[in-house]
């Protein structure tokens, strides 16, 4: 009986977790269906410019989050100084600010128009061409932007790895004759590299998947090119090997991630934790301090949400109508079920994994989650390939057998959207429950089993009741992670449904800036949810936190 259970259990899991594989492997198989004219124009033509401008974002990105985020964190954790106690969270912010809203707002401020320069020529009686102002609109500019909203992903892992270290560490490099400076870059640093490398690696894929910035900004990159060759061309199969190769250099990324740190043994966690005071400093280097910690949240963070703020109060009168109201159902009503699709799903597969310690459930329900390194262009592509197929193929049996004419079932409905959303995130999901999962022992299921429950009603019973906090807060990221998502959206959304993100990038890219604030200001609002939960969750996770 325990064994058909378990056969149950392990179908369960394959099933979804094949479906949710097709868009992925869709992608590589178009592949086999070669495309030499469309090819032979874009290598003549834009291809390198993709493939550089790509690279040059991703890696410009990296350094930029790499930069701040180590750099913060080592300021926080080991330094005594003024405001640091409310720094360690409020540089989480920027984690909230989606990088095309921040790309819009800084546009709006900073161009020739913009009230920056506008008082320059007031002030000094220029006029244009008078004098040199750096572009926004360029490939620096949108690794600045990008760097400004990802930089908390190394913040995070940094600050926790260098709490975590021993302060038996420090007190040896100390005797050892070691400068603060020194135990930094020869003990700390290293000890810390592999969550540093992961965060970076992480802000790396953010900018591979990045659409709605670097199109604002007119940089040519592999996802502004999808978009050009399915839309302007026409040609879905070329616009998924395109996707195909972006896709190619996220997974080497992650390969590289983890090649870089293969021989990497550290093993700190037995030991007493970090326990040594903070270092104090005089009140100049802890003004120095301040600044350094309070500027990546300023121009992350205040900055861009106030400039929202005064616009939203200007044109509130004209936003803040019936169109809004069905802009903020159709965004939540969307996020709330793909957040409980994907929920689902995350308990289904960890608890899967839990009864069947195996390959052919361990594989797959990985493989599922890998949708998590692809950009939301790649899936979006990935999901309408198959699902126009099937639609195609329906209509043509329903036309030969009834007469009748079905249209779009699948690929032109929320069905294709929330397929997207779930393979897109299920692994923030996932994360969260099995994270959960590990700290329930395995003695309660073998309890429960041996007073005659089944699976099911272990997961009910026993279970769910343990995971509230975890699946609540799965739900939570999920949830504004899908209302904050921009280019699987644009692709798959139905005819005439639009959401916050959709609007807030059409009227920018009407250079309607006001207009654009308040959808903008409420995706941020509600991102500050999960930044809530991630400041409490990094600060639960280190020992003796002040």
């Amino acid at each position: 009986m325990i064994r058909g259970w378990r056969d149950i259990w392990r179908w369960s899991v394959l099933l979804p977790a094949a479906v949710l594989a097709v868009p992925v492997l869709v992608i590589f198989a178009s592949i086999g269906y070669p495309q030499p004219d469309v090819w032979l124009h874009l290598r003549q033509t834009v291809l390198a410019d993709y493939v550089i401008n790509s690279l040059l974002l991703a890696g410009g990105t990296g350094i930029g989050a790499l930069l701040m985020g180590t750099s913060t964190a080592w300021i926080i954790s080991q330094y005594q100084f003024i405001g640091r106690r409310y720094l360690r969270w409020l540089l989480l912010l920027p984690l909230a600010m989606p990088a095309y809203i921040i790309a819009y707002t800084y546009t709006g401020m900073l161009d020739f128009a913009g009230p920056l320069q506008t008082i320059l020529r007031e002030q000094f009686g220029w006029r244009y061409g008078d004098y040199w102002f750096p572009e926004v609109r360029s490939l620096g500019g949108a690794i600045l932007m990008l760097s400004l909203v990802l930089y908390p992903y190394v913040y995070m892992l940094a600050r926790t790895a260098f709490l975590e270290q021993s302060a038996s560490l420090f007190e040896a490099s100390r005797t050892l004759g070691f400068t603060p400076r020194q135990h930094f870059w020869k003990v700390a640093l290293p000890l810390a590299r592999p969550a540093i490398l992961t965060g970076t690696a992480l802000a790396m894929m953010e900018a591979f998947a990045d659409y709605g910035t670097v199109q604002y900004f007119g940089v040519t990159t592999f996802t502004t090119g999808i978009f050009r060759t399915w839309f302007g061309m026409g040609n879905q199969v070329a616009a998924a090997q395109l996707a195909a190769l972006l896709t190619s250099f996220v997974l080497l990324l992650l390969v590289l991630e983890r090649w870089s740190r293969r021989k990497i043994r550290y093993y700190y966690q037995g030991q007493h934790r970090h326990s040594h005071a903070r270092r104090p400093v005089n009140l100049a280097h802890q003004l120095l301090l301040l600044t350094l910690c309070l500027m990546p949240v300023l121009l992350g963070f205040i900055v861009p949400a106030i400039q929202l703020i005064s616009w939203a109060l200007t044109n509130y009168q004209v936003t803040l109508n019936h169109e809004f109201g069905v802009l903020v159902w159709n965004s939540f009503t969307l996020a709330a079920m793909a957040a409980v699709i994907s929920v689902l799903l995350a308990l289904l597969f960890a608890y899967g994994k839990r009864l069947r310690r195996d390959v052919m459930v361990q594989v797959p329900v990985r493989i599922a989650a890998l949708g998590y390194a692809v950009p939301g262009t790649v899936i979006a592509i990935g999901v309408m390939l198959p699902l126009a197929w099937v639609d195609g193929r329906i209509d043509l049996l329903a036309e030969q057998w009834f007469g009748v004419r079905t249209g779009l079932i699948f690929s032109g409905t929320l069905f294709a959207l929330l397929l997207a959303y779930s393979v897109r995130f299920l692994a923030v999901s996932l994360h969260s429950v099995e994270a959960g999962l590990e700290r329930i022992k395995p003695s309660m299921d073998n309890a429960a089993r041996s007073l005659g429950y089944k699976p099911l009603h272990v997961l009910q019973k026993i279970h769910l009741p343990l995971l509230r906090t975890s699946v609540l807060t799965a739900l939570l990221l999920v949830f504004v992670d899908v209302l904050k998502e921009l280019p699987a959206t644009l692709i798959l959304r139905p005819f005439n449904f639009n959401t916050l993100a959709v609007r807030t990038y059409e009227l920018a890219s009407d250079e309607r800036l006001a207009d654009a604030a308040l959808p903008a200001l409420a995706i941020v609002l509600v991102s500050l949810l999960p930044v809530i939960v991630l400041a409490r969750s990094v600060d639960s996770s280190i020992k003796g936190k002040p």
